[in-house]
């Protein structure tokens, strides 16, 4: 039984709610992971999941910020018991358990913190965020480690050398710090593998984010890979295919994050 999960910022789900129907018509997902939904709960276009015909929605929103959902062709069951983030209850999690080839498959969505521009905890509050926020993960999950799990958002750090246009001049710029990528990476020893680059060599440039600063994006194709997918090691014989919608950057009102698309094959 093949399952196609797709992560995606979509940057403001009520703004772009119609580019769903396109994603659904060229990647053909049975799980949508939203993050930047930017809306209430009370205010979720629930009829958007009816429409593609993904009748499940679970979704964890505030007013403008943050935000995310799972949208899903198939029964979802809500994890009731995720961590409260930093204490700040600010809609960057939600996890989900479906049944998959007759056995339980965990769902985590995650949007971390992006950190702001300066990267130094003690001058910039939503850099020291974006740390405890992954110490916090990383404890989590070395004290309750994932089995049959996938992970999947934009984690907001590109952790490789090819995972950004230049390492050289990222080096020092929030998202690409060495202090980001030992955390990140940190948390993924915890338990997970990293899907995508299971079938992309760490020596190949892969971007899924391209700043709305750039005029002609694919011209100067100053990418950073920010948006992820990871599985528990039991996941892994699964892993079946991969996509990044790089098109999608090119549509009309875009995101800046392309929807990033994960099949596993049980």
């Amino acid at each position: 039984m093949k399952l196609t999960v797709v992560t995606w910022n979509i940057n403001s789900l009520r703004l772009r709610q119609e580019h769903l129907y396109r994603l659904v018509a060229q990647l053909q997902p049975d799980i949508i992971c939203l993050q930047e939904t930017k809306v209430p709960d009370e205010l979720f276009p629930e009829f958007i999941g009816e429409n593609i015909g993904f009748p499940y929605v679970l979704k964890r929103g505030m007013k403008s910020y943050n935000g995310v959902a799972i949208i899903s062709r198939i029964p979802l069951e809500l994890a009731e018991d995720t961590p409260d983030w930093c204490g700040k209850n600010d809609c960057r999690h939600i996890s989900a358990t479906i049944k998959i080839a007759g056995l339980a498959l965990n769902i985590h969505n995650f949007y971390i913190p992006a950190g702001g521009d300066i990267p130094d905890r003690s001058v910039n509050d939503k850099f020291a965020h974006k740390l405890d926020f992954l110490s916090e993960a990383t404890a989590h999950f070395a004290k309750f480690t994932p089995e049959r799990a996938v992970l999947a958002g934009d984690l907001n750090i590109a952790p490789l050398e090819q995972d950004v246009w230049s390492h050289k001049q990222l080096l020092n710029v929030v998202s690409h710090t060495s202090v980001e990528v030992d955390a990140l990476n940190l948390w993924r020893e915890q338990g997970f593998y990293d899907a995508i680059r299971h079938f992309v060599p760490e020596s190949q440039k892969l971007y899924t984010w391209w700043s709305y600063r750039n005029k002609d994006w694919a011209a100067s194709d100053r990418g950073r890979r920010l948006d992820h997918i990871w599985v528990t090691p039991d996941v892994i014989p699964s892993l079946s295919d991969y996509r990044i919608l790089r098109e999608a950057r090119n549509w009309d009102c875009p995101s800046d994050h392309v929807p990033v698309a994960l099949t596993l094959d049980f």
